[in-house]
């Protein structure tokens, strides 16, 4: 509530930019001022139900508004890349649905593009954003775990095959990878940073999307990270972090709002971060939060989430793609 109000364009008002648009209006003192669909009556539509003044059908009529602030992009994966681009090249803070773009080729184009034009770029992984991240990250950086030697993460639901058309689709860059697997891929780069090694199994449709996944990563300490994604059914969806001196456990799901657990070196528990009052998607708001916060800063990125981690994790998932055998048209 206290971060300075902007005034948000919603590009391709979708499920995602539903919850979003509602985690503002429920938790934030932000602007819904525009958004921009291809279909002007979806925009319309979706202008009405959240009060924007400004509704368009078409994405460069959008991203022109002078009204408009900062431009948040929720299309499918396959768009993000273009999208975004769009918007930098017209002068417009962005903040981009996770996975960040295709690719990591395509997000160093954008990095590149914000940079040159001195303008913000975040990733929308939401995740990152949300206050039991931060008590993790305290937790790291004050030794209470000791030295990390092992990361968990588990994210899977039945998305597929009666789940959403995208996700099985090679050309709107479908799979569980860049839909749940980026969670915890992302979370190990967070608990781990740079990985050194990264290995990966799964298996694949008829048309050529991963359904699921097993990831080990490693840093350059020597410690593992052992990650698994799945679109055929719901998995525990929780993560752990593992040191010489004890454990954080994340509640499921461990990307939304929940609780940790600190455990000494024998699993005795020791001490509680609670979940904070936010349910679901409301915790949506944190990474709008932020995004305004480094906007009326005159800041180009978060130091929450750099922009040089979302290329890592992009760079990752490149990796395991190769590995899998998943390519994307155009790519």
């Amino acid at each position: 509530m206290e971060a300075p109000v902007v005034r948000w364009g919603i590009l391709a008002p979708g499920g995602i930019a539903r919850l979003f648009c509602a985690a503002l209006r429920q938790g934030t003192r932000q602007e819904i001022a525009a958004v921009g669909s291809r279909s002007l009556e979806r925009a319309k539509a979706f202008a009405d139900e959240f009060g924007a003044a400004s509704a368009y059908g078409s994405y460069a009529e959008l991203v022109n508004d002078p009204r408009v602030d900062i431009v948040y992009v929720a299309s499918p994966h396959s768009e993000h890349h273009a999208q975004a681009r769009l918007a930098l090249e017209a002068g417009k803070p962005v903040l981009v649905e996770k996975a960040f773009t295709r690719n990591a080729a395509e997000a160093e184009d954008l990095v590149e593009l914000a940079k040159a034009k001195q303008l913000l770029l975040v990733e929308a992984m939401w995740a990152r954003f949300l206050p039991h991240y931060d008590v993790i990250g305290q937790a790291l950086a004050d030794g209470l775990i000791g030295e990390v030697t092992t990361v968990f993460a588990d994210h899977g639901q039945p998305l597929y095959p009666d789940g959403p058309a995208r996700l099985a689709s090679p050309d709107l860059a479908g799979g569980a990878l860049l839909d749940l697997g980026v969670y915890p891929v992302s979370f190990a780069e967070f608990a781990l940073g740079p990985f050194t090694s990264v290995t990966a199994v799964g298996a694949l449709t008829e048309l050529g999307v991963d359904t699921q996944e097993a990831i080990t990563v490693t840093n350059a300490a020597g410690a593992h990270g052992v990650l698994h994604a799945s679109m055929l059914g719901a998995t525990p969806g929780t993560a752990s972090i593992c040191g010489t001196g004890g454990r954080l456990d994340i509640g499921g799901p461990f990307y939304g709002p929940t609780w940790v657990r600190l455990h000494d070196r024998y699993g005795k528990l020791v001490d509680e971060h609670a979940q904070v009052a936010d349910a679901g998607h409301g915790g949506l708001r944190y990474q709008a939060a932020e995004a305004a916060r480094c906007l009326a800063a005159g800041r180009t990125e978060s130091e929450i989430f750099p922009l040089d981690a979302t290329v890592r994790v992009m760079a990752a998932m490149d990796e395991i793609r190769a590995q899998l055998g998943v390519r994307y048209p155009g790519e």
